[in-house]
């Protein structure tokens, strides 16, 4: 996938999920769409990717 995190044992990264609850989808929505997911996979890619731009560092165009 490109070096992109995915959830274990699966090929569906942490984007995916997160464009996939960015569109309104629920957890149990996603799981549905992905059956091989359950909704802890959705929430911790979600934790995941918080985690992630979190330690981001941002700066701001002038």
């Amino acid at each position: 996938m490109q070096g992109k995190p995915v959830i274990r044992d699966t090929r569906v990264t942490v984007e995916q999920i997160v464009r996939e609850c960015a569109r309104g989808l629920t957890a149990a929505e996603v799981v549905h769409q992905y059956p091989r997911l359950t909704e802890t996979d959705v929430l911790a890619a979600l934790a995941y990717a918080a985690d992630y731009l979190a330690n981001d560092i941002t700066v701001a165009a002038e």
